[in-house]
């Protein structure tokens, strides 16, 4: 099928963890059953293998400069080392720092000042890159705007992993349609993930006739984007985003002050784990109360990663069939906040009947 040539902005813990994966599974092909982690061991024809990175863009003066192979191992990077990595023949360039590094962060990145940003839209055309992922840390908003433009102007489908609204805004989907370009967002889900696991149980309290009175999320974690959220103008986008992709799930709207979902606190010693608390207050036949509570203990980075090999996939196809704009299956089963938003049963259907050629988006 060809290679599928990939960009990443922000080269940090979730950038490692997919770079690692694209070599842990290179060898998986369609025969392969059962592969852990994967939800496609070959989807539209691509392998795994097929993706190759050919740009990276960051901040960091410890990563600027650097091989991508060598700057996904470099602190304050943390997550788990699963898998070899091959030298891509691929530096970091710096990009433009503008919002994406927070008060909170500032002394982890040391941005060298002597560092001077590149032409982005440029450099990505000179490699080649047909898609890029966006990893900049949560509350970018403007860092977000400046390479949404660099992508259009180079011509490149994106992946928004972060919860500033771009796919999701009909005025920039626009601006991708009318270019020819897929743009697949927002805020990237995990495999089995915090917002995930709560969906699934606020659609089963619906669809068991329970009645949801409160429910709170609450996340810890070590990694620096638990560290940058601890600034609260930041943390805003990722509230609304997780808060709306549980709300989405319920038949009725739920008093705002009943439900309580986002990161927390940032434990500097979890490093990459994530640990995350669900408690859910309902009632059932004769208004008996029911309550559930949950744990879960990940590594996050990871976790991310198992979307973001098929996200990149299906945008792949999309530039394939020449289609423009938000992709809204894709969207609604790889990310928190799509354009759309359905049942994650309903849009795992939608994605496969995508995948299959069956729906245009």
């Amino acid at each position: 099928m060809g290679e599928i040539r990939v960009g990443i902005i922000g080269v940090g813990n979730c950038a490692s963890s997919f770079i690692q994966g694209v070599e842990y599974y290179k060898n998986v092909t369609e025969k392969d059953d059962l592969v852990p982690g994967l939800m496609h061991n070959v989807l539209g024809g691509y392998r795994i293998s097929d993706i190759k990175f050919v740009a990276a863009f960051d901040v960091s003066g410890q990563k600027v400069g650097k091989d991508l192979s060598e700057a996904v191992f470099t602190e304050p990077n943390c997550t788990k080392r699963f898998s070899s990595v091959p030298r891509w023949n691929v530096e970091v360039k710096k990009g433009p720092v503008l919002d994406g590094v927070a008060e909170t962060t500032r002394e982890k990145f040391a941005v060298n000042p002597n560092q001077k940003p590149v032409d982005v839209a440029a450099e990505l055309k000179k490699a080649g890159a047909e898609i890029v992922i966006s990893y900049l840390p949560v509350g970018s908003e403007e860092a977000t705007r400046f390479y949404v433009g660099e992508c259009l102007k180079a011509g490149c489908g994106m992946i928004n992993a972060i919860p500033v609204f771009i796919a999701s805004t009909p005025d920039w989907a626009k601006k991708f349609e009318e270019k020819k370009l897929p743009i697949v967002g927002d805020d990237i889900k995990s495999q089995v993930g915090a917002t995930i696991l709560h969906r699934m149980l606020t659609r089963l309290f619906m669809d068991r006739g329970v009645k949801l009175d409160y429910t709170y999320q609450l996340n810890v974690g070590g990694n620096t984007d638990f560290l940058n959220m601890k600034d609260q103008q930041r943390l805003k986008s990722k509230k609304i985003s997780k808060t709306q992709s549980v709300t989405s799930q319920l038949d009725a709207p739920i008093d705002p002050e009943n439900i309580h979902v986002g990161p927390s606190d940032y434990i500097p010693w979890l490093k990459d784990k994530k640990i995350c608390f669900i408690r859910m207050e309902g009632r059932k036949f004769g208004d008996v109360p029911l309550e559930v509570e949950l744990r879960l203990d990940v590594e996050d980075s990871p976790n991310s990663a198992g979307v973001m090999v098929d996200a990149v996939r299906c945008c792949k196809l999309a530039l394939d069939r020449k289609i423009g704009g938000a992709l809204l299956s894709p969207s609604s089963y790889f990310m928190k906040s799509p354009p759309e938003q359905y049942t994650d049963n309903e849009a795992r259907k939608r994605v496969e009947e995508f995948i299959k050629g069956e729906r245009e988006r």
